[in-house]
């Protein structure tokens, strides 16, 4: 009895009442099952389907629309066209797999072709090593941008908004604002349009251009989804904290990013070399725009951390199956601007809705 009269509950009497307590777990799982949330989670999974669904669906479109789309000759310039862009789209997507951006990519390709075409075609250098040499300077571009980035802890757009400006006036600079003539490699330096050659197949011209973006798209590939390097770029783009705290040196790859795109853009250039047959100062001077529209309707998060180099090779394939079809329907140029921003904006918006997957 305890002093107020009232009887002691014992131990025993505790364990009882335990013993009738509620053994239910709190469960955290969603509920929902229906198929607008199993395509989300699958659609996330494998970013790549939605733009091969886009791809096979616009070609199908285009078909009817513009019987001349399906000749192999149309495929084959489709295929030309983006060759570039499809080059420039893949070093772009390390960078935002990082949620950076590079705004510079277009500048670098230039400087590396002007690099490579001074070199090979005035100066007497071979053409293996002028292209060495170009993609060097390339590395370097991309080893600056990522040192702001990673070390001086600047924006990534404002980073490479300023180095912009800073390669296009080094480019027009380093060029005396003058081009190397399509004669004049042809007679000194004949190797650097070799990318613009091509056999055929199947009907139709493919360039070896193209068959090397294929090539790079596989190793970059394989680089990314088998490779430490590879996941350590997803997860800094997913969450760099944790990243840092599983023990990821965040600036070292970082770094290493930037420098794989300028090496990747200064390739470019010698394939840019064989695409247009001159090397000019002011080429390519959308090619920053390009290669981002490219790698978000390719499925690549603008937030970092998700998305896929076949999916960026897609965009960029997306992108030229539109202007090439809407120009065979005979459509005015604003039209193919206004149906690429279209594109764009539906890509993000996509991307926004996939996001809230995981949430």
């Amino acid at each position: 009895m305890s002093d107020q009269g009232k009887p002691t509950k014992t131990i025993s009497d505790f364990e009882a009442r335990l013993a009738e307590a509620d053994k239910k777990v709190a469960s955290f799982e969603k509920d929902d099952r229906s198929l607008v949330f199993l395509a989300r989670g699958f659609l996330r999974s494998y970013p790549t389907v939605i733009p091969a669904l886009i791809l096979v669906v616009s070609v199908l479109v285009f078909g009817i629309i513009a019987p001349r789309f399906l000749q192999p000759a149309a495929l084959s310039t489709v295929l030309q066209q983006v060759t570039v862009t499809g080059f420039i789209a893949i070093a772009q997507t390390l960078i935002i797999l990082t949620a950076g951006i590079d705004l510079s990519v277009g500048a670098i390709l230039v400087i590396c072709s002007l690099i490579m075409g001074n070199l090979a075609v005035f100066a007497g250098l071979p053409v293996g090593l002028a292209v060495l040499v170009g993609m060097f300077f390339g590395g370097i571009m991309g080893f600056i941008n990522g040192f702001l980035v990673a070390v001086v802890k600047m924006p990534p757009f404002i980073v490479t908004l300023g180095t912009l400006s800073i390669f296009n006036a080094l480019k027009l600079w380093y060029s005396q604002s003058e081009s190397i003539r399509n004669l004049d490699i042809e007679q000194n330096a004949p190797a650097l349009l070799w990318f613009g050659k091509g056999v055929m197949m199947w009907g139709t011209r493919i360039t070896f251009g193209s068959m090397a973006l294929l090539l790079l798209a596989a190793i970059v590939w394989y680089v990314l989804t088998q490779t430490a390097w590879g996941r350590h770029v997803h997860a800094i783009g997913d969450d760099p904290e944790a990243a840092m705290l599983s023990g990821i040196r965040i600036k070292r790859t970082l770094i290493s990013v930037y420098v794989a795109a300028g090496v990747i853009c200064g390739f470019a250039a010698w394939v840019a070399i064989g695409r247009v047959g001159t090397i000019s100062p002011i080429a390519f001077d959308t090619i920053n725009l390009g290669s981002i529209t490219a790698v978000v309707i390719g499925g690549t998060s603008l937030f970092g951390g998700r998305g896929s180099i076949v999916g960026s090779v897609l965009g960029a394939i997306i992108v030229g199956v539109f202007n090439t079809g809407l120009s065979l329907a005979r459509v005015d140029d604003y039209w193919q601007m206004f149906a690429a921003g279209c594109l764009v904006i539906v890509a993000v918006a996509l991307d926004q809705w996939l996001r809230r997957a995981s949430q």
